[in-house]
């Protein structure tokens, strides 16, 4: 017959395989392999508490001081019964709520030993009761953070310490010794008794007050994971109540199923295979106008119908039908494009210069002419002038 610390650390190495594999959602074999460890565990687990009960090795009426030193690491047993449990593969809503409500009694339980046993001091009860959701100030909820951090790591500390020594005094290889970075599991593994040794040398005082001490600080790391988990649980049971129930679907036949799925997919094809014969020679449409077969609708004229085919592989858009230089002298001609104007057009002469410049061609009928028109021009000025005289128009500061 197995030993009880045996069977404890082959719980808890059956427990650090099922944590460290990846809790996958579909049927593969990894995910078999998983829940079969953790039926596995929680059968033994159940009957690790069974020898426990029967031992009776705790009861309500003992202290602190009347647990022996061996058996205060059998304390955690409900701790590890609700880490199992927590890895139990549920389906649906209904299962995850009953196994969370499960999870969380195994770990109220936990908590009330240590409450029973007064293992946790008042200051590390008072600080880890503190829901870090329900503290509105960001401020002290950031402190409340860095306190609990702190505490944590202290104990860790502390464990790692005496553990070592624990180590050394009971002589233990150093492959049971506890690592760097320890989990929980292998911290309650070291305080067990070596399975690999047949015979436990016996601890002196000094070591076993060590042991005793290192399994008190133990117990007080798990309470501090134990609230942690317990408020985290406290909130999902919350959205798992509140949440709406999962629509109950009828049975359907599947004959039926694969008729109206068939009829929907058919719903959203262009090209649904109907009636009127392979050679689509059958009537064209039904009594009640439903066309049996599928048809175009076509011009009769063959002229139409030639130019509709000739579009067939053309572009999609218009092409141009003239070319840019076509286009502008078209608006040129039509005299929408101004000429002119620039260096040339200033330096150009003006007309009384033009005119001056072709009066100047004497003896030709052409320079009398723009003679007679330069004349007439200076006298229509002098005529304005007169009659216009300057600053006449500017009537704003008068008096």
């Amino acid at each position: 017959m197995i030993s009880l610390p045996e069977l404890y650390n082959r719980i808890l190495l059956n427990t650090a395989k099922v944590v460290n594999l990846p809790a996958i959602e579909d049927e593969s074999q990894l995910n078999h392999t998983v829940q079969e460890l953790v039926t596995e565990c929680l059968k033994d687990l159940r009957k690790l508490h069974s020898q426990l009960i029967e031992l009776s090795m705790f009861s309500p009426n003992d202290h602190l001081d009347d647990i022996s030193t061996q058996d205060l690491i059998y304390l955690s047993v409900p701790y590890i019964f609700s880490e199992v449990q927590g890895r139990v593969n549920t389906p649906n809503r209904v299962d995850r709520l009953n196994s969370l409500v499960l999870s969380e009694t195994y770990l109220k339980s936990f908590l009330s030993l240590l409450e029973q046993y007064e293992i946790v001091p008042a200051e590390e009860r008072t600080l880890y009761d503190r829901k870090v959701a329900q503290v509105a100030d960001p401020a002290k909820r950031r402190d409340l953070k860095i306190n609990q951090y702190r505490k944590e790591k202290e104990l860790v500390a502390k464990i790692q310490a005496s553990s070592t020594l624990l180590a050394i005094g009971r002589r233990r290889s150093r492959a049971h010794a506890i690592d760097v970075t320890p989990t929980d599991y292998e911290l309650i593994s070291s305080l067990l008794p070596n399975p690999k040794l047949k015979e436990e040398e016996e601890l002196d005082s000094e070591m076993e007050e060590v042991l005793r001490e290192t399994s008190l600080l133990l117990l007080r790391l798990l309470f501090v994971h134990a609230s942690t988990q317990l408020q985290s649980m406290v909130l999902e049971l919350e959205l798992l109540r509140n949440a709406p129930p999962s629509p109950t679907i009828p049975p359907v036949n599947e004959d039926e199923r694969y008729k109206r799925k068939k009829a929907e997919d058919d719903a959203w094809k262009l090209d649904i295979p109907v009636g009127g014969g392979p050679d689509s020679k059958g009537p064209l449409m039904d009594l009640s106008g439903k066309p049996l077969r599928p048809f175009t609708i076509l011009p009769s004229g063959g002229a139409e119908r030639a130019s509709l085919q000739s579009q067939v592989f053309g572009p999609g858009h218009r092409l141009p039908t003239m070319s840019i230089d076509e286009y502008l002298e078209i608006e040129r001609q039509r005299g929408n494009i101004l000429t002119g104007g620039g260096a040339a057009s200033q330096e150009a002469p003006t007309s009384f210069e033009q005119l001056a410049i072709a009066s100047e061609m004497d003896g030709t009928a052409e320079g009398e002419i723009k003679t007679e028109l330069k004349r007439q021009k200076e006298e229509n000025w002098a005529l304005y002038t007169e009659a216009n005289p300057r600053g006449a128009g500017n009537t704003m500061n008068r008096g």
